[in-house]
């Protein structure tokens, strides 16, 4: 039985963040948005990524939700480099997620989603994925990934 959460959005900030934009000494760290039901899901991707893309970095800006609702919130709020979002989520799979997403919000972050299996990978072609990662999550696959895209939003 996998353990299940409510509508909240749990932001997870490692660091202190200073606000977009803003000057100040302390270095923004990326800012992750991460969508599953199940909290053991979103606990192996924040392990598999680690708190930093490489040594010496801002620590990364986790926020969860465990609802599409929730997420569609989050989304639309804006600030985020990244969104990570389970395919196989219960009720609302991040695959018809992602592609709600792209469609309706204006300048949609990156979206990584992580998929039941490799073969889903065209489905989620359809979903306009950025990239897509494969259960069982391979923790190299899925920290290079990720990196790849907080980097370059860098």
């Amino acid at each position: 039985m996998t353990d299940r959460t409510t509508d909240q959005t749990t932001e997870r900030p490692t660091s202190r963040l200073t606000p977009t934009g803003s000057s100040g000494p302390a270095a923004r760290g990326p800012r992750v948005l991460l969508y599953s039901d199940d909290r053991t899901v979103r606990a192996q991707v924040r392990t598999a990524v680690g708190p930093r893309l490489r040594a010496h970095a801002p620590e990364i800006a986790w926020a969860e939700v465990a609802t599409a609702a929730a997420l569609v919130a989050a989304a639309d709020r804006g600030g985020w480099d990244l969104l990570v979002l389970d395919g196989e989520a219960d009720k609302a799979g991040g695959m018809g997620l992602c592609r709600q997403l792209k469609n309706e919000v204006y300048n949609c972050p990156p979206v990584v989603v992580l998929t039941g299996r490799p073969d889903d990978g065209w489905l989620a072609s359809w979903s306009l994925a950025d990239a897509v990662v494969p259960r069982p999550l391979d923790a190299i696959e899925l920290q290079r990934t990720v990196a790849g895209f907080l980097t370059a939003a860098a």
